[in-house]
């Protein structure tokens, strides 16, 4: 119900994928994506995945993080930060997909 309503940074951290750091003093810690809602996480993960294969705008932008290094586990939770606002963004303006639109 909030699809549409929130801004990229605070439907992300609803979701679960914004990558929060966990630093003290001189520590630089993971970054890990926690808390969300994990049924909307799991689906997203698995749209997202089909989204590397047959969408251009995604899967180019996968490409890109997996050839400047990325582990693919994160390629894929940018991937479906990216395919959250993208699709916040279609709501919030009432707009079909354009592949224009999302780069």
């Amino acid at each position: 119900p909030e699809l549409g309503t929130l801004n990229r940074k605070k439907i992300s951290a609803l979701v679960g994928v914004c990558p929060y750091n966990r630093d003290s003093g001189h520590f630089r810690g993971k970054r890990c994506i926690s808390g969300g809602r994990a049924d909307i996480r799991s689906v997203l993960y698995m749209a997202t995945l089909a989204a590397t294969r047959f969408n251009p705008v995604i899967k180019a932008f996968h490409k890109r993080l997996k050839e400047a290094g990325k582990v693919p586990k994160v390629a894929i939770v940018a991937c479906m930060r990216k395919l959250l606002t993208i699709l916040n963004a279609m709501i919030k303006t009432s707009q079909k997909w354009k592949p224009a639109m999302a780069n």
